[in-house]
């Protein structure tokens, strides 16, 4: 498959335009001291993105009515909430979550 340099250069520009957002600024925070109400602030981005995304999948959405829930994602949430909580083991959530998940479509 031949690529044309177009196509190239669109994939390279593309490239280095999804990589100076996120790259940059941890090159310019990296030499500053942020303050601890910054710094405390910024700890709960992961967790509300993380929230937004769990969230979103729970929800099927259709347009002009309320949004339903989706029955599978929910009922393989709650055993890895629970593993979540009991364990805080990345490794063991994410082998409940694909065996729950697993089981669920095998029932269903």
């Amino acid at each position: 498959m031949a690529i044309s340099t177009y196509t190239l250069l669109v994939i390279i520009g593309c490239g280095i335009v999804t990589f100076i957002p996120r790259v940059l600024p941890f090159i310019f925070v990296r030499k500053l001291a942020l303050p601890d109400v910054v710094i405390r602030f910024l700890s709960f981005v992961p967790l509300a993105i993380l929230t937004a995304l769990f969230v979103q999948s729970l929800l099927i959405t259709r347009a002009n009515n309320f949004p339903l829930i989706n029955l599978e994602n929910l009922l393989a949430s709650l055993p890895t909430i629970i593993t979540a909580i009991l364990t805080k083991n990345l490794m063991w959530i994410v082998v409940v979550a694909i065996l729950s998940m697993a089981i669920i479509r095998l029932i269903l």
